[in-house]
């Protein structure tokens, strides 16, 4: 019941992982105008994500123009889009493949060793789908801070963290902390058996009617039968009776 219990806690945090890994692949918030120094035109607003710029003047409408050529990115900005969609791919995967072998499911029936093994590969596939988001994240984080501090740059150079990057660190631990209760609850010695026990739906049951006891007799072992022997002293046990007459008697007439 415990396990069931994570497990479903598991399935959850993956779910919120993917849909936070996924909202920051699409959101153009990577990085954001700074306003700092001379640059204080703050009635316009820039945006650069993984596939499109935007651009904001005075709370009007947004626009966005789609990238032109993906070898005009940085190598950041190229190598974050592989490993987004990467990542999206391996939770989904992950996330399907954990449904399979969930307790509460029926997909595999008397079989908890394949129930156990089809988690663990689960859990794995999320946690590196954890891993190809925090590697492009971070890796973006590290430029625009670098930049930000750059005495070469210009003010209206430089770039502050965007929307996009903090979900994506949170996805990350979501995604990190679904697949290690995925992992950590299935990892048990193939020598200890579980203690749960399956019951097959189709298996025939044959009802016996209810039969009476008999009382049983009390059966005593045999005793052992007492012999006689001879004695100085007089005795008064006459337990037994014999054909001849015993030497006391003898004795005792005369």
């Amino acid at each position: 019941m415990a396990n069931s219990a994570l497990e479903i806690v598991g399935l959850l945090l993956t779910l919120v992982g993917l849909i936070g890994a996924a909202a920051s692949t699409g959101m153009p918030m990577w990085r954001v105008t700074a306003f700092i120094g001379e640059n204080i035109i703050v009635m316009e607003t820039r945006w650069e994500g993984l596939w499109m710029n935007c651009f904001r003047q005075a709370n009007i409408r947004m626009q966005c123009k789609v990238y032109d050529s993906l070898l005009a990115l940085s190598p950041d900005l190229q190598a974050a889009r592989g490993l987004m969609c990467c990542s999206v791919a391996l939770g989904g995967l992950g996330l399907l493949i954990s449904l399979v072998g969930l307790q509460c499911t029926s997909c595999i029936q008397n079989n908890d060793r394949a129930k156990r093994l089809v988690l663990i590969i689960a859990g794995s596939m999320i946690i590196m789908s954890c891993i190809c988001v925090i590697i492009p994240v971070s890796w973006t984080g590290h430029v625009i801070i670098r930049d930000f501090y750059n005495p070469l740059l210009i003010d209206a150079q430089r770039r502050e963290l965007g929307e996009a990057l903090y979900i994506g660190w949170v996805s990350a631990a979501f995604l990190f902390a679904g697949g290690c209760m995925f992992i950590c609850c299935n990892l048990q010695s193939e020598d200890r058996k579980s203690d749960r026990y399956m019951y097959s739906r189709n298996s025939q049951y044959m009802v016996y009617p209810p039969q009476q006891l008999q009382p049983q007799q009390l059966v005593l072992p045999p005793q052992p039968q007492p012999q006689p022997y001879l004695s100085r002293q007089p005795s008064t046990n006459y337990s037994y009776h014999s054909r001849y007459p015993s030497v006391r008697s003898g004795v005792a007439y005369l």
